[in-house]
């Protein structure tokens, strides 16, 4: 397992009957998560302290709970700053377990020897377009949400990257990729975090199971002759590593590099286990 292991500003102290405790900065949350499934006491001091609770309702969704929890904050990643701020479906703005990911490709980037064009599908809240831009790369945001890209441009500001050169689009991420195999673009890296179930600008719907294995082939068309990488995160209980393994191997089959795939996971403080937290698979030009 790829395990996040760098964070100062974040972590996950227990977890126990279906919840779990982080520390988000200065503040401590408590939220589902579907993964723990076990019973056990909660004794650490900040189940009793938290400053925000998210319940879910048992009719599906959920709702926040405050108790002394402003409507913004920030917390820090080495240079990088993330805008924080509690939304519905029990979401902060950011998936801590990818930093795991962004030290990986950040490292092939500073080392890569050659300008990197880094194309990012769903790219929510840009913590992976600030992560590249801050290694040296040039990127293309793309969401369907507007909301999400201002809120990702807000994260690049506060990480001193407003100047960087990231393209923000607001946009299909299918139709985006198609467009952009017409106009003959070509990016040395891409990276995408496809939702299980979504709905485009336009009312286009995405199923990942149906969707995703096309999109990755058309997103072979926008490689260069020599990718650095390409990432996949999944959230889908249903796409396991072995799954991102072999549908990047079989996608990429033209390309010379290697494949790897595993799940990626937090630590948790309070007795050094790992919560998993989805998968990755990674293909990594020779």
């Amino acid at each position: 397992m790829w395990v996040a292991d760098n964070w100062k500003d974040y972590e996950v102290i227990d977890c126990s009957k279906g919840e779990k405790l982080e520390r988000w900065g200065n503040y401590l949350l408590v939220r589902p998560d579907p993964q723990v499934i076990w019973d056990t006491p909660k004794k650490e001091k900040g189940w009793k302290k938290m400053n925000a609770h998210y319940h879910r309702s048992k009719k599906g969704g959920g709702e926040w709970e405050f108790f002394d929890l402003p409507q913004q904050w920030s917390i820090n990643y080495g240079s990088l700053t993330f805008q924080l701020k509690p939304f519905s479906f029990k979401h902060t703005g950011l998936f801590p377990e990818q930093a795991v990911n962004w030290d990986w490709f950040s490292e092939k980037i500073r080392h890569a020897g050659r300008p990197i064009k880094v194309l990012n599908l769903f790219a929510y809240t840009g913590g992976a377009t600030i992560a590249a831009a801050a290694a040296g790369a040039s990127v293309t945001h793309v969401d369907a949400s507007k909301g999400m890209v201002t809120w990702a441009k807000e994260n690049a500001a506060s990480s001193g990257l407003s100047d960087a050169p990231i393209r923000w689009i607001v946009d299909d991420c299918v139709k985006f990729v198609e467009r952009e195999i017409r106009r003959g673009k070509k990016y040395d890296a891409i990276i995408m975090d496809p939702p299980s179930y979504g709905r485009g600008p336009k009312g286009e719907i995405w199923k990942i199971e149906e969707a995703i294995y096309p999109l990755v082939q058309l997103c072979t068309q926008l490689l260069t002759d020599r990718p650095l990488f390409f990432l996949i995160n999944s959230y889908t209980t249903g796409l396991q590593p072995a799954v991102l393994s072999y549908m990047i191997s079989t996608a990429l089959s033209s390309f010379d590099g290697t494949v790897v795939a595993d799940e990626i996971g937090l630590r948790v403080s309070s007795n050094g286990l790992v919560l998993p937290c989805g998968a990755s698979g990674r293909f990594e030009g020779r």
